[in-house]
């Protein structure tokens, strides 16, 4: 039964075995409808959208000419996935994006079958994909593996481990450079397209076979230059010298917004008997959507929109955000310090790095996606006397560990760390919640480790690490606003390894590290109504620790409570471990510790995410009751 131009194709689309079965000609409309689609969804739940508008029509191609699920599809970081979601059964979830119980913003394997690998860090998707290949392979299995990756992505070093090591995976492994920046290639036009379809082609490549059979029977001289001459004349005309150098067969570069030209190429690299391939397809981040494309960010992550306008729900003026503070924190102390530089991987606006970046641009070194050389880099400059602050988020500096412990800590050298989004994160969920920066940098020796309870807290802490030349020192903070304290005029330099009482008591005592001191402060009230004289301790410091302080509260009360905004082994296990040490639970003294879970926390708004956790006032006040035998009420529990 025919089509007709008016039916909305998209509603007959539930999964891409749906999407094979249309004729080529339909495809420019339902690409038109998924982008309408997308759009709509988007504009209910926030999200990525930029670069979800952007490969509209490349994700049609794909799952039109490859046999997905069997041939695996892998979108690098996985933010651009959300045309791929509503293609791939999950039309009707799509306004549950990014909210508690809903769909995730990036790829995850428990939710899809056509999500075999779960990304949302960016530069996994080649070594992923070059698993499957390998896999498919040696089992027999006729799947290929396919990673679709940006140009942003590919300035990371693990991209071109995978390349160098793709050879044995054979024509099993497709590649699609996603180029969305125009950052690698030029200008694309006909001539261009036609070069790609024809070096694609089945003749083209048979007759490339023939000739380099032929040349391996010439002398090797003459082997070499026939060779030579083979790659000289495709680089020339299509700019994949590097690539083929890398071992890729090069496609491209092609409109990756026409279809008449993605799909026949697309079936040639997939009939193709060569090696592994890469396609270059240009795109353009927010096409279709003239608010996107007009956007100096093209939309790349947007609140609530009027899909009309393209205006945005903005939250109500507040206080500022901490990467902010931090940001114009480091740029007024620069003023007077010409060795203060800052660094960031690829995030210059989420880290506040901007800002600096704004007063003082030579100190400023955006290293794109690739946290290892931003850390071991900080460490030159920290080596020849500059005072480096490494910017970057507490999930990303993880790829970084080994520079951390190897060129940093070993070495003593004074880097700054300032380490942004540290605990939950809300709707960006698991693969971006800071949960492990104090577990696995208060491990190491030589590094001193802060965190800021608000926003004046942390521009103490910038200007202590400012001063702190006698070895490595990190400070962490959290994504969004802060507390709406007033910011110091002139910031304080915070002794080393020293907390501070804000609220005094006799029975319980709350060690809090970092911003759930406000929820601290909460739950001591709680606990004051109920008779149970309470102390609040800032710690300040996971490391070192505040041992005066710890010893002293220990000795005058009755419960101690740790709280932090991080995994088990970090402030409270540091805290456990002196006490044990120095036998300070030989009295009876009840110590708890409150983290968060030993599990990765789904999505969700971040108050629902720290309740889940147990670390709002009520759980903190639970935890306390429960130490002291009492009930709600304050009563003595009858317990066996």
């Amino acid at each position: 039964m025919s089509q007709s131009s008016a039916t909305p194709l998209l509603d007959t689309v539930d999964t891409p075995t749906d999407l094979r079965r249309l004729k080529p000609a339909q495809l420019r409309q339902l690409a038109d409808e998924l982008r309408a689609d997308m759009l709509s969804a988007v504009g209910q739940t926030g999200g990525h959208l930029g670069s979800g508008l952007g490969v509209v029509e490349l994700t049609v191609a794909i799952h039109y000419v490859f046999n997905t699920p069997d041939d695996r599809l892998i979108w690098d970081v996985g933010h651009q996935a959300y045309p791929h979601k509503i293609l791939t059964g999950r039309r009707s979830r799509m306004t549950t994006l990014r909210q508690g119980g809903g769909l995730s913003g990036f790829t995850k394997r428990s939710e899809s079958e056509y999500d075999p690998f779960g990304a949302a860090h960016s530069s996994t998707s080649i070594s992923a994909a070059l698993g499957f290949a390998v896999a498919n392979k040696l089992s027999d299995r006729p799947g290929r593996g396919i990673a679709v990756i940006g140009d942003g992505a590919m300035s990371a070093g693990m991209a071109y481990e995978a390349m160098n090591n793709a050879e044995q995976a054979g024509n099993r492994l497709v590649v699609i450079l996603n180029d969305n920046d125009m950052s690698i290639a030029p200008p694309v036009g006909g001539l261009s397209a036609y070069l790609a379809k024809l070096v694609s082609s089945r003749p083209f490549l048979s007759l490339r076979e023939m000739a380099r059979r032929f040349s391996r029977h010439l002398p090797e001289p003459l082997h070499k230059a026939a060779r030579k001459t083979d790659e000289f004349a495709r680089g020339m005309a299509m700019g994949g010298t590097l690539f083929e150098e890398l071992g890729f067969y090069y496609v491209g570069p092609i409109d990756g917004h026409n279809l008449d030209q993605l799909i026949p190429i697309l079936e040639n690299v997939r009939d193709a008997e060569v090696g592994p391939c890469l396609v270059h397809v240009v795109t353009q981040k927010g096409k279709g959507y003239a608010p996107a494309e007009a956007a100096a960010d093209k939309y790349h992550g947007v609140q609530k929109f009027d899909v009309i306008t393209g205006q945005q729900v903005k939250a109500a003026p507040g206080a500022p955000a901490y990467q902010n503070v931090f940001g114009e924190t480091l740029a007024k102390l620069a003023d007077s310090d010409p060795t203060i530089c800052a660094i960031t991987a690829a995030m210059p606006s989420g880290t506040g790095v901007d800002k600096f970046a704004k007063a003082h641009p030579d100190r400023s070194f955006d290293v794109g996606i690739a946290e290892q050389h931003a850390v071991t880099f900080a460490a030159g400059l920290a080596a020849q006397g500059m005072r480096p602050f490494c910017a970057i988020y507490s999930t990303f500096l993880q790829r970084a560990y080994d520079q951390v412990v190897h060129d940093v800590a070993i070495q003593n050298l004074p880097v700054r760390f300032a380490i942004d989004r540290a605990g939950l994160v809300g709707a960006d969920g698991a693969t971006h919640a800071g949960s492990f920066d104090i577990t696995y940098l208060a491990s190491l020796p030589n590094m001193v480790v802060m965190a800021a309870a608000d926003e004046a807290e942390l521009v103490h802490m910038t200007y202590t690490a400012a001063l702190h030349d006698s070895g490595p020192i990190a400070f962490r903070y959290p994504r969004g606003n802060g507390t709406g304290v007033a910011l110091p005029d002139v910031p304080e330099r915070l002794e080393i390894g020293k907390g501070r009482v804000v609220r005094h008591g006799s029975k319980v005592a709350i060690l809090s590290l970092g911003t759930r001191l406000a929820e601290a402060m909460k739950a001591a009230d709680q606990l004051e109504a109920k008779g149970l004289s309470t102390t609040v301790a800032d710690l300040r410091f996971a490391k070192p620790l505040d041992t005066a302080l710890i010893r002293q509260l220990m000795a005058t009360h009755e419960v101690v409570l740790t709280v932090e905004e991080g995994s088990i082994g970090g402030l409270g296990a540091h805290v456990l471990t002196m006490a044990s040490d120095e036998g300070l639970t030989d009295a009876g003294l009840k110590i708890r510790t409150l983290r968060l879970p030993d599990s990765f926390q789904d999505h969700d708004s971040p108050d629902k995410q720290y309740d889940a956790a147990g670390l709002n006032a009520p759980q903190i006040v639970d935890a306390v009751l429960k130490a002291l035998r009492h009930n709600s009420a304050g009563v003595e529990e009858a317990r066996a």
